[in-house]
């Protein structure tokens, strides 16, 4: 898979094997296998008592697949990015073909946090994140992680640990546990897996 063109076809083919790309300082494209890998319960993530009382105080509004290229340019960062213009285009072509999908998160009819990923079966695989206000992030996450379960997804793929995923109930498996569930996931249909 190295040094061919990213396309919808080559996305399909990456994260079916376990395997989901990131752009390098150069801007190539490669392939990534994470000996463990970071999963959340598909019966939602951990909500703490202040993101409790923001979901309560609904001052803001969630929709699906409305902004697409405006969540993944969200998700941008100004240094160590590993989205690019092809993640852009291809990752939206697979948008178009029914299989990636993204959570919106608007506060003040603004764009304030969301959310992207591929739907596979019932793996949803979380690409990247956002926020531009206060917990939109979260939210966005945990509209997306409910979404997932009320679709039927089995997994919710967040790829990578770090503290933040950790502090919202994500966990790890091993990445041969992690191969045997995709390979469970992967027949499996959903709504939102074209």
């Amino acid at each position: 898979m190295l040094g061919e063109e990213l396309t919808p076809w080559l996305l399909r083919y990456g994260y079916e094997r376990g395997a989901f790309p990131m752009t390098m300082d150069d801007g190539s494209v490669e392939w990534f296998q994470p000996r463990k890998r970071c999963l959340f319960p598909i019966e939602g993530i951990h909500v703490s008592r202040s993101l409790e009382k923001r979901i309560r105080r609904h001052d803001y509004q969630i929709t699906f697949d409305t902004q697409f290229e405006a969540v993944m340019r969200g998700c941008f960062r100004p240094t160590d990015n590993w989205l690019s213009e092809d993640f852009i285009r291809a990752y939206g072509q697979a948008h178009i073909e029914g299989w990636a999908h993204s959570v919106e998160c608007w506060m003040d009819g603004e764009l304030a946090g969301g959310a992207y990923g591929v739907a596979l079966g019932s793996c949803f695989c979380a690409e990247s994140m956002f926020h531009r206000k206060t917990d939109a992030s979260k939210l966005a996450l945990w509209a997306l992680v409910s979404r997932c379960e009320d679709l039927g997804f089995t997994i919710f793929d967040a790829q990578i640990m770090n503290p933040h995923l950790r502090s919202l109930g994500a966990y790890e498996v091993p990445h041969l546990a992690f191969e045997i569930m995709l390979s469970d996931a992967l027949p499996r249909r959903t709504a939102w897996s074209a």
